[in-house]
């Protein structure tokens, strides 16, 4: 049994990290002309994927060490030189002076993020009949794509924006992409991501008239088995404090490690940007 602590609080924020790296190198290996990047810095990786995109942050600032204020310079101005907020998850775990650094640089709370662990092995509750969950196959990158997008249909205004991140995040390096079959239609997706024996749950979502029959609690267990498999020995997983996919993660065994706060600092306006 593993304890929880600062050292695998840091194996779970660079776990994140990394795919988010990730993700930003396989946008601009897909789309050269996007501009997509990574940066890291003081221990932080920054990524940018175009403007709203929610890749377009940094994770893990603060874990390693204690930003100086010419480093926060260098990352406001990562994501300020391209026009976009500055947008920094922050664990709570982090230097506690880093609070009163963001908060004296013009930093607001955004949003909350309840970080969720499980060592592995672990015991994992069997599918129901009716589902089963297998790996996509050479080509299935724009079906994965289509059913994560179709499971987030009631905001359709964004269904294109989230196909897209779908098929970039299904072709980024170290992801492995799984659907869920029902009577051989594909009604749900979810990714795994795998970094120094941390495995981390992505990209969950079903289709809205197949929601409430087991889907994505098949997933997670596919998920796990698979990850176990691979000589993980810790599985992550981030979730909307109360949402249905922290019940699902709950009903597998995760136990809250920390709340996660987003920070956001925008742009100053057009001659102010650090150097």
């Amino acid at each position: 049994m593993q304890h929880f602590g600062l050292p695998l609080a840091r194996r779970l924020e660079r776990c994140e990290a990394v795919g988010c790296a990730q993700f930003s190198e396989a946008r601009a290996r897909m789309f050269p002309n996007s501009g997509a990047c990574s940066s890291e810095i003081a221990g932080a990786v920054a990524t940018f994927d175009g403007v709203g995109s929610p890749i377009t942050q940094s994770f893990g600032l603060g874990m390693l060490a204690m930003p100086t204020p010419r480093e926060m310079d260098a990352l406001e101005n990562f994501f300020h030189s391209r026009g976009v907020t500055a947008i920094h998850e922050v664990s709570p775990l982090a230097p506690k002076p880093l609070l009163a650094m963001l908060t004296g640089r013009g930093y607001c709370p955004l949003e909350l993020t309840d970080v969720m662990y499980l060592p592995l092995p672990a015991a994992i509750p069997p599918p129901g009949a009716a589902i089963s969950v297998r790996v996509a196959g050479p080509g299935e990158q724009d079906l994965w794509a289509s059913v994560s997008a179709e499971g987030w249909r009631e905001f359709a205004e964004f269904a294109d924006f989230l196909a897209d991140l779908g098929r970039v995040a299904a072709g980024r390096t170290g992801a492995v992409a799984f659907l869920a079959d029902e009577n051989g239609r594909a009604i749900a997706a979810g990714v795994l991501l795998t970094h120094e024996g941390v495995a981390q749950m992505a990209g969950a979502s079903t289709i809205p008239e197949f929601r409430r029959r087991g889907a994505q609690r098949a997933l997670f267990a596919a998920r796990l088995g698979y990850a176990s498999r691979m000589g993980c020995d810790l599985a992550t997983v981030g979730t909307e404090p109360g949402s249905d996919s922290q019940r699902n993660a709950l009903h597998h065994g995760f136990r809250i490690a920390y709340t996660r706060i987003k920070w956001a600092l925008d742009p100053p306006a057009a001659a102010g940007l650090r150097n």
